[in-house]
């Protein structure tokens, strides 16, 4: 185990470096816009002595060691346009919590109604109308074919234009920090996309696994089967879903970039597009690295989790890594 842990964050590590290393090269052909507040008022003069002391002057190679020099050193630079002279690490401290409230949230929501849908769904294919199978199948094809702006839309409007949404539950069209109502839209267009895909994932999972020649013996000895489907069906159907699982709580903490900015949510969603519309240079390379981080840590952390929840998986062999 510590062998595989040691292998796979030293792969981390490298496939961190050629990201960081590839983000930061490109941003430096961006426009230098994105280093000022008002540029168009200013001179070229002041451009340039305002380059040198960014330190954009400097050749490429040199300006790439100081910058993993602050990053090791925790330090992500200062925002040029956004909030001007102000430490990212002071805007993001000031983001994330609201985006790591309302992630978590999501996050329980689609698991809380996404698995036990595929259970459903799952066991409605051993009856004879499958209604329950049906019916899921339906919610899923919609969530899954209709692209994502378009239903968050819909709930938008649905939930804050219609005589059930405004007039009787009073809930308001825009994140509102005052109004707890406010975050009941936010959190369904979050959780909605997450509850089709677990659902869907567990329920072709559930079948394959209850087709099996194992499952079959035990029917057949006549164990119950609740206990069938509770003990091995979902046990087992569920280990390849929960390499996934990090990777999708890590990436919903941070916030969706368009629900945050369609409901206003003052998170890290709604800043990235803030400070790419803004040509934010140095907050959009810090925003972007945070999340290239997160992905590869969900990538580490699903590994270890299913093989903590498959005690069959061993990391000692070739197989066991990917």
């Amino acid at each position: 185990m510590a062998k595989y842990i040691t292998k796979r964050v030293l792969r981390s590590l490298i496939t961190m470096f050629f990201i960081v290393t590839i983000l930061f090269t490109l941003l430096r052909f961006m426009p230098v816009e994105g280093y000022f507040e008002s540029y168009d008022k200013m001179t070229p003069t002041q451009i340039q002595v305002q380059l040198n002391a960014l330190g954009l002057t400097d050749p490429l190679p040199k300006q790439l060691l100081r910058f993993y020099n602050q990053l090791i050193h925790g330090d992500l630079g200062v925002s040029n346009v956004y909030r001007k002279g102000v430490e990212i690490t002071t805007i993001i401290k000031e983001k994330a919590p609201i985006s790591m409230a309302l992630g978590l949230a999501a996050m329980a929501i689609s698991m809380a109604v996404g698995l036990p849908l595929g259970i459903l769904m799952a066991r409605s294919t051993r009856t004879k109308y499958k209604i329950g199978d049906k019916l899921g199948t339906v919610f899923i094809v919609l969530i899954q074919a209709m692209p994502s702006a378009v239903y968050h839309i819909l709930i938008q409007f649905a939930g804050s234009q219609t005589h059930i949404g405004k007039d009787i539950l009073g809930l308001p069209m825009l994140y509102d920090a005052a109004n707890l109502k406010s975050i009941i839209l936010p959190l369904i267009s979050l959780s909605i996309g997450n509850i089709a895909y677990y659902a869907m994932w567990l329920r072709r999972y559930m079948v394959d696994e209850s087709n099996k020649d194992y499952i079959r013996l035990a029917r057949a000895k006549g164990v119950p089967s609740g206990a069938i489907s509770r003990k091995h069906i979902f046990r087992n159907a569920f280990v390849p879903m929960v390499q996934y699982i990090p990777n999708s709580i890590l990436l919903t903490l941070v916030g969706s970039l368009y629900v945050e900015s369609l409901y206003s949510v003052p998170g890290m969603g709604g800043l990235l597009v803030t400070a790419i519309k803004r040509q934010d240079n140095t907050l959009v390379q810090a925003l972007v690295l945070i999340y290239a981080i997160l992905s590869i840590l969900g990538l580490l952390f699903g590994d270890l989790l299913m093989g903590i929840v498959d005690p069959r998986i061993s990391f000692a062999k070739k197989e066991g890594s990917r």
